[in-house]
């Protein structure tokens, strides 16, 4: 029964992944498809290219979503139910996110998720680690993505202030492809490694596995497949927003923003090892390089429609993940006692 459940965690884990994937891909390719610096359909082999390969090169980020919350004080089965729920409930909120088009946290849903499942079925949640790895990277990565897109947009502007303003859009987007390509490589360096954790939490529960052990290498290339997957599929409607309806960006704003959302995924991924959003740190600093228009060139309706789907991401993933444990855990302990 347990080797069914470890099972049944893996297919729904790298169910959440693919999502993440189709949920996510418009994080690296809204600014290049928008700006016309590349088609839709290169843009997305680009994209589940590069999230392939971004999701190889570390492991750090995926052993900080592992401490998320401990489950050694259950037994196999309750453990894996707890991990299942939290799944289920990041994958409810990215399927409602994505409907209404709202480019929400996936990385905040799964960890919301987990949270929310285990509050209710009474486990260890590692507030430390959910405090210092996820919480205030979430309020400092989205204003440093802000603040840097603004300040290096200001020294594009500043640089080639007397260049022919055509050769100046023509030369970005060529340079939106490298751009492109980072912050593709930075999502999935961050957001399939908080798949493999969660899988990874899943073994260390059924014990197939120890908490200090690397992560088995099926498990790295299974969740680099599946958000590669799921980014190739697309993700239209969250693409419109970030593309578009926040600002109509140009390549040197589109290159901007790209290029320090990139930069912030590394840093937080290999120096910290946190588990950041690559939506809020996309979209804050697509609010940044647009606010060198003006201000009022960014429509801050649309903004603070997304955040506060950011605010809700925590607590909404957190109690549909309540619900999907008692759904399951009952009947379950019903039929098998």
């Amino acid at each position: 029964m347990e080797l069914a459940i470890v099972i049944a965690v893996v297919v729904i884990a790298l169910a959440f992944d693919y999502t993440n994937g189709f949920h996510d891909a418009a994080n690296a390719i809204a600014t290049s498809v928008s700006t016309r610096a590349l088609t839709p359909k290169v843009a997305l082999v680009l994209a589940a290219v590069m999230n392939f390969v971004g999701a190889l090169l570390g492991q750090e980020v995926a052993h900080t979503v592992s401490d998320v919350i401990d489950t050694s004080g259950f037994d196999v089965r309750h453990g894996l139910v707890i991990v299942m729920a939290g799944l289920l409930g990041a994958i409810v909120w990215n399927l409602v996110t994505w409907y209404f088009g709202l480019p929400s946290s996936s990385s905040h849903a799964l960890i919301g998720g987990l949270v929310g499942a285990a509050l209710v079925a009474g486990a260890t949640v590692g507030w430390t680690t959910i405090i210092d790895k996820v919480l205030i990277p979430m309020v400092v990565s989205p204003f440093v993505g802000f603040v840097a897109a603004f300040l290096v947009m200001l020294a594009i502007m500043w640089i080639f202030k007397r260049a022919n303003p055509h050769k100046v859009h023509r030369g970005f987007r060529l340079l939106q492809t490298v751009s492109a390509a980072a912050l593709a490589l930075g999502h999935g360096l961050q957001d399939a490694q908080k798949t493999m954790g969660v899988i990874f939490l899943a073994l260390v529960t059924s014990g197939h596995a120890s908490t200090g052990d690397d992560l088995p290498l099926w498990v790295v290339v299974a969740a680099a497949g599946a958000i590669s997957l799921g980014t190739y599929s697309g993700g239209w409607r969250i693409m419109r927003t970030l593309g578009r309806r926040i600002i109509h960006l140009d390549p040197p704003r589109g290159f901007s923003a790209e290029i320090v959302g990139a930069g912030v995924l590394y840093t937080t991924a290999f120096a910290f090892h946190a588990p950041i959003s690559t939506t809020h740190t996309i979209t804050s600093a697509i609010m940044g390089a647009g606010a060198t228009k003006r201000f009022s060139a960014v429509r801050w309706g649309v903004a603070k429609t997304i955040v506060m789907a950011w605010v809700l991401t925590f607590p909404m993933a957190g109690l549909a993940a309540a619900i999907c444990y008692c759904a399951v855990h009952y009947p379950l302990t019903w039929l098998v006692g």
